[in-house]
């Protein structure tokens, strides 16, 4: 019995220190992103030093590659949208992955599609291509119609057609700010080492959009995606500003990425992972190591590419399942890098990082949780630790939430409503009763479901939906004041 109670204590306090640990990391994280993103904000270009970069010969072109798969909804409105980016010298290449909805009718008949002869760089294998097209309103958008094969494949894809030394990767159902890829691609005109650069990806859940673009930056209505503006600040904003300032950034988002396609190609273009993205940027890594390249991989904050989260709790159950097995695949497949010193801060910083905070951490949170629980329910928990417990994995959680938030407000100014940002901050302190225990469940599940291989099409929901939102929202708002007496209205 002695050996059972001493038992007990040693889990709770192994808990408890590994709470401690995780937003103790966090908070540092914080921190110093903080300092970084300031002192980053002041030698950002101003909008004069942004026209004088337009006209500048020596940016390097890019190709756009987006990769699509069942994106009728949203796609013709992405493709407008990055169509009338500020660069001097860029194309747009659509990839459709043998979609079975209307996506290529909807490219099709939007922007006057014509198949064209355009033979491929033969590097790289990938699924067949059935045809290559081009618009006749916009003749820098080119679409590929090929077998479906998985996003890396269509990414791959896209890399045999493009053109030009530089690529972005952007998700189908994303928005770039006007001056996104002039900013990002501005990084490598200054840093000839630079390999990859990611910029911030931002949830486009409750911003006003018109004709797609983003007019006006708001907070979302639901609990689940202001806890998920929270998440991604949380990950952006401090945890890639941190690792990239500490070279030992390990990931840039698919969703908006720009590369040196010479070293991808290099490297074998795109693997075949639920995590390519991350996978990308390890092999990047190893491979200048390796060839004794000097190279370095950046995150940018101020280029912002607005993407969907999930409104429903079923995706983004799928959404996180999905990171998680992807994490694990490309940890294990770059596991030699892993507290290997030849890798430098990569491997003895940023890979041991995501193996015991995000790999581990869905397991021993679970253990947490599960194990207060059942001591709880078995009057076997300390008064104390019971105390300790809800201070560090709860109260100090919400107030990382909030201080992501206020981060965020103070150092951009993203949100021209203060009442936007206290909405964000509120809401999502709910994160921690209930919707992290169910994610971190999810996570675990998906730890043990790393063969699962697809990369699947999460629900949906149209930027034309989202705009007569924002008109059914005025026109409620004029009703209302027009129901108020006038002396009531003008008070």
């Amino acid at each position: 019995m002695h050996a059972f109670a001493l038992s007990l204590i040693a889990y709770q306090v192994l808990i408890l220190l590994y709470f401690l640990f995780l937003n103790g990391t966090y908070t540092a994280i914080s921190a110093y992103a903080f300092v970084f993103i300031k002192r980053s904000a002041r030698a950002t270009p101003d909008q004069d030093q942004l026209d004088d970069l337009v006209t500048l010969s020596n940016l390097r072109p890019v190709s756009v590659i987006v990769p699509a798969y069942n994106e009728g909804l949203n796609i013709v409105a992405t493709v407008r949208n990055l169509a009338r980016l500020r660069y001097p010298e860029y194309e747009v290449l659509v990839v459709n992955d043998g979609s079975s909805d209307d996506t290529l009718e909807a490219l099709r008949q939007a922007f006057e599609l014509v198949p064209v002869d355009r033979p491929p760089k033969r590097l790289l294998s990938t699924e067949p291509v059935r045809q290559v097209l081009r618009s006749l309103k916009l003749p820098h958008v080119w679409v590929v119609d090929k077998d479906n094969g998985g996003k890396a494949d269509a990414l791959n894809a896209g890399l045999l057609y493009s053109s030009y030394p530089l690529f972005c990767a952007v998700d189908a159902d994303s928005l770039l700010e006007d001056d996104a890829l002039l900013r990002m691609a501005h990084q490598f005109l200054l840093d000839r080492s630079l390999v990859a650069a990611g910029g911030a990806v931002r949830a486009i859940n409750g911003c006003v959009v018109e004709d797609a673009r983003i007019t006006e930056v708001r907070a979302p209505r639901g609990v689940l995606a202001n806890i998920q503006v929270a998440e991604y600040l949380r990950g952006f904003m401090a945890g890639r500003t941190a690792f990239a300032a500490l070279d030992s950034l390990l990931i840039i988002s698919g969703a908006f990425g720009v590369f040196r396609k010479d070293l991808v190609l290099a490297i074998g273009g795109f693997r075949k992972t639920v995590g390519e993205d991350m996978d990308l940027v390890l092999r990047l890594h190893r491979h200048c190591v390796e060839h004794e390249l000097p190279y370095r991989v950046r995150y940018v904050p101020e280029p912002v590419c607005w993407t969907q989260v999930p409104d429903d709790l079923g995706s983004l159950l799928r959404q996180r399942n999905r990171w998680q097995r992807g994490l694990v695949d490309c940890i294990w497949h770059n596991r030699a890098m892993l507290f290997n010193p030849r890798f430098g801060k990569a491997g003895m910083l940023g890979m041991p990082y995501f193996l015991l905070v995000e790999l581990l951490g869905p397991l021993i949170e679970f253990l947490g949780y599960f194990g207060f629980v059942v001591f709880l329910l078995f009057e076997m928990v300390n008064p104390l630790y019971a105390e300790l417990f809800f201070l560090v994995s709860i109260v100090w959680g919400m107030w990382l939430n909030a201080s992501a938030v206020m981060l965020d407000n103070f150092a951009l100014h993203r949100y021209g409503r203060i009442r936007d940002s206290y909405r964000i901050a509120l809401l999502s302190s709910l994160e921690y009763f209930g919707y992290r225990q169910l994610v971190t469940v999810e996570r675990l599940i998906g730890t043990f479901q790393v063969w699962r291989g697809h990369w699947g099409s999460p629900a949906r929901r149209s930027f034309q939906e989202r705009e007569h939102e924002h008109e059914q929202g005025h026109e409620q708002r004029h009703e209302q004041l027009r129901q108020i007496p006038r002396h009531e209205a003008t008070r």
